[in-house]
């Protein structure tokens, strides 16, 4: 997750977007685990690294975010002004899918104009919890877990082979901190801390893991 510049820096050109983060969610019987590294960078220079790159949109939906941090940021204020409004009309929570419909008509119908990932997970009383991801250029797609940004490419076959169907919370949350660990291991656009959030019909979790408590090879 990068911002543009105006090159005053070393190693870093006028205009520069990175899309260096590592994001992820996945969906346990009950509620979803949301994940993130800290790590905002321009170019070769760290801007921030304990940027907070899970945004709440609403009360049991949260998004992760990776790209362009002005272009997401822009974006998950427009859909949670937009499902705050949904939410008032209709007098009761939102869905996790019309969340993450909002979001993709935003990414899509200004694709050509934003480098912005989504991940959007949550629960609602329908469906339970929901993972939903939608990548540069807003494409939406419902998965068991979702997992995006630069640091994303380092850990598919970990994650392929680590995944298992009905884990529990606590699984889930190891699964998310230990793929997330390898790969701010593995991608130096990736790296800080990994904040948590879990969701589920009690209401939202946040937890924090620092650098020295990283389960690099648990």
């Amino acid at each position: 997750m990068a911002f543009q510049t105006d090159g005053d820096y070393p190693g870093m050109k006028a205009g520069e977007v990175s899309t260096g983060t590592t994001i992820m969610a996945v969906k346990y019987d009950g509620g979803v685990i949301l994940g993130a590294d800290s790590r905002t960078s321009t170019g070769s220079y760290i801007a921030n690294r304990v940027s907070d790159k899970l945004t709440a949109v609403h009360d049991r939906i949260y998004c992760c975010r990776s790209g362009s941090a002005a272009d997401t940021q822009a974006v998950s204020d427009y859909a949670r002004h937009s499902l705050e409004q949904h939410s008032l009309q209709l007098e009761r929570m939102p869905k996790v899918k019309t969340a993450a419909t909002i979001f993709r008509s935003l990414c899509y119908h200004n694709k050509n104009a934003l480098m912005a990932g989504i991940i959007v997970a949550g629960w609602d009383e329908v469906k339970g919890g929901q993972v939903f991801t939608i990548p540069i250029g807003g494409t939406l797609v419902e998965q068991e877990f979702a997992i995006g940004g630069s640091g994303s490419t380092y850990i598919y076959g970990h994650t392929d082979a680590a995944f298992k169907p009905n884990m529990t919370k606590e699984e889930c949350i190891e699964f998310v901190k230990k793929a997330i660990s390898h790969a701010m291991a593995r991608d130096g656009s990736s790296g800080g801390v990994i904040r948590l959030v879990s969701i589920d019909k009690d209401g939202v979790d946040r937890q924090f893991v620092s650098g020295d408590d990283l389960p690099y090879h648990d």
